[in-house]
């Protein structure tokens, strides 16, 4: 099990060139690469994407790229992006009765008017680049395995919490639905009692009834789920791959049956066991939120 949060580096250095790169990755539902490159750099990131998307697969990565080039870089003329430049500066001077010529300093440091050739990047380059954006991956992976496993420790904890209040609950499970019935049998006793009419009771259809009663406030299939699930989310945490979306399907469970333990009886030992469940399902809710 691994997080979505962590930290990597890595850098290549060479003759010609040095490359730096930092990735930070936070939790997200979905993987999210966020990446700015420089125009010479720009044929280079849908591989940086593909590598991050190799080894991870959710999270919002942020990567931060630096580098340094001491072999020259071709640039060639936008032609089309001066051509606009210079329609507009004409429109304004015709508009405006500006006086002047363009001048090719100005013009040089407008944004576009130069790009990279798009092949000028050297294999060895991009090689560089790949090879700094695999070692910060491992960096990465390294914390987010790190993070889970101390994440697994947190989890298994509560999940022992919870496994040590079930016995208190399965104790009085036993008793409730008795106690329902006997409750259920001395109302209806008091009430045909109060009554002033002489009303004729089916008593078998009323045990029946009773019985039906009693069997919906019983507790022991919300228990036997509690385990089950329980030793599924053991199971899950201790894979080595993306268990998240499962393990916050889990927990959505285990919520489902706690909430049922506490609408079915009034028994308070049940109630603020079950309560307890709840605060630390909620816990294990906020938890896995960064799991992977």
């Amino acid at each position: 099990m691994k997080s979505m949060t962590g930290f990597g580096r890595g850098s290549v250095n060479e003759d010609t060139f040095s490359v730096s790169v930092e990735l930070k990755s936070v939790n997200n539902r979905f993987l999210d690469v966020s990446l700015r490159l420089s125009n010479e750099m720009q044929s280079l990131e849908t591989e940086i994407k593909r590598l991050i998307s190799s080894r991870l697969s959710r999270g919002r990565v942020d990567v931060n790229l630096q580098y340094e080039r001491s072999e020259a870089i071709s640039y060639e003329l936008n032609s089309p992006m001066i051509t606009g430049y210079l329609t507009a500066m004409k429109k304004m001077q015709d508009e405006f009765g500006l006086s002047g010529e363009p001048d090719i300093n100005v013009i040089a440091k407008l944004p576009n008017v130069m790009v990279s050739k798009k092949d000028d990047l050297s294999e060895s380059f991009a090689f560089g680049v790949a090879a700094a954006v695999t070692t910060a991956l491992e960096d990465l992976e390294k914390m987010r395995q790190s993070e889970g496993d101390m994440l697994s420790v947190e989890l298994a904890s509560r999940l022992d919490e919870i496994e040590s209040l079930l016995p208190a609950i399965e104790g009085e499970a036993a008793s409730i639905g008795d106690e329902y019935r006997q409750r259920l049998t001395k109302r209806i006793g008091e009430m045909l009692a109060k009554s002033e009419s002489q009303i004729e009771i089916d008593q078998s259809r009323l045990a029946q009834e009773i019985a039906y009663l009693s069997d919906r406030a019983d507790i022991s299939e919300e228990i036997a789920r509690l385990k089950t699930h329980i030793e599924h989310f053991r199971a899950i945490m201790k894979e080595d791959k993306e268990v998240g979306k499962r393990l916050d399907f889990l927990t959505q469970e285990l919520n489902r049956e706690a909430n049922t333990i506490t609408s079915k009886t009034n028994n308070m030992v049940v109630k603020e066991n079950a309560l307890t469940i709840k605060s630390e399902i909620e816990k294990i809710r906020e938890q896995i939120q960064n799991v992977e």
